[in-house]
């Protein structure tokens, strides 16, 4: 339960919930600002021009609001949206079905474009720079290579691994956004406009504690939100305070920094049974009972951006940041100790 309201992932249910709160048009949409403005000149631009755009290329973690956008880029077309996913795109027919009963102007969102298979990449290419297919037919020294015309369209594309995509095809992006975590006020902006389609009552200190505990993700806050509306009409007639956020989040054991169970069962084996580190990944996972890359994947992304962690030559080593966090006195060989303590007096 813990991972699952922390973990910027999306399963079949929430993205029913979130559906309802995602904003519809550019102007509605909060963060990300320089990506907005940027946006939208690429498509005033082509509304006037009376052409599709070029291509969108949207990298960030996770929960930052990526699938969003292409639902705003074809709002703002007027345009149909045809969704899909790389890994379902595991044959060049299967990308050759889509692309040829695409509409004029439709927009093609492809999440998680990284994992699309080398075949369906390749024909990306042609159809990304000339509207074109080439369709095999026949096998070996027989085989004929069809060309299909195909309507021109907008492809938006959206990846948490950027540095996955063959150059070739980062290439054919005309627009590359990378989206950035959010900030604590851009977050409690976001809690606001949820609580008032949720029908919520939000004061803004209440707000606050939730956005703080988000781990900079909107997808995040709008959960913790949902958990804490739950939390304040079960035991509190429903009334919703700072107080009763922060209790409904301790109960879920996620703490002030937004760290979670497994965050804080990582650093506490770290410190607890490694004196700090350095140590292995491997040895790491044991420790906590998880497999490797749920460690690497899940827990420490964060745990690093939040100077908690560090990835060393050697293997991970906790920061005087960590040994703080958890309550405890780094030693004076802490990683990061030097930075972390106070000034010296004259």
């Amino acid at each position: 339960m813990e991972r699952e309201l922390v973990s910027p992932d999306a399963d079949g249910d929430e993205r029913a919930v979130e559906a309802a709160l995602r904003p519809r048009m550019l102007g509605e949409f909060i963060g990300q600002t320089r990506v907005r403005e940027q946006l939208s000149l690429v498509l005033e631009s082509a509304r006037r021009r009376g052409k599709a755009p070029d291509h969108v290329l949207m990298s960030g973690a996770p929960g930052l609001g990526k699938t969003t956008l292409a639902m705003i880029i074809a709002a703002e077309l007027a345009a149909p949206l045809r969704l899909t996913s790389g890994p379902a795109l595991e044959r060049a027919g299967d990308l050759a079905a889509i692309l040829s009963t695409l509409a004029e102007g439709e927009v093609l969102f492809i999440d998680e474009i990284h994992r699309m298979a080398r075949p369906a990449e390749e024909m990306l290419y042609l159809a990304m720079e000339d509207f074109r297919v080439d369709i095999v037919v026949g096998k070996g020294p027989g085989a004929t290579a069809i060309p299909l015309e195909i309507a021109p369209f907008t492809l938006v594309g959206a990846t948490t691994r950027a540095g996955l995509l063959p150059a070739p095809l980062r290439d054919r992006f005309g627009f590359v956004a990378h989206m950035d975590f959010y900030d604590a006020a851009e977050l409690e902006l976001v809690l606001f406009r949820s609580a008032r389609l949720l029908g919520v009552a939000l004061p803004e200190d209440a707000a606050r504690e939730i956005a703080r505990r988000s781990r900079g993700t909107p997808r995040i806050a709008n959960r913790l939100l949902r958990r804490v509306r739950d939390f304040a009409e079960v035991r509190a007639d429903g009334v919703l305070t700072a107080d009763i956020a922060a209790a409904a989040l301790n109960l879920y054991e996620v703490d002030g920094e937004g760290l979670d169970r497994l965050d804080r069962a990582v650093l506490g084996a770290l410190l607890g049974k490694f004196g700090g580190g350095p140590v292995g990944l491997s040895t790491l996972a044991v420790a906590v009972g998880e497999e490797p890359e749920t460690v690497e994947v899940v827990a420490e992304p964060f745990l690093v951006r939040q100077g908690l962690l560090a990835r060393t030559p050697r293997g991970r080593v906790a920061t005087a940041a960590a040994w703080i966090h958890l309550g405890l006195t780094p030693p004076p060989d802490a990683f990061g100790a030097a930075a972390s303590a106070p000034p010296a007096g004259p």
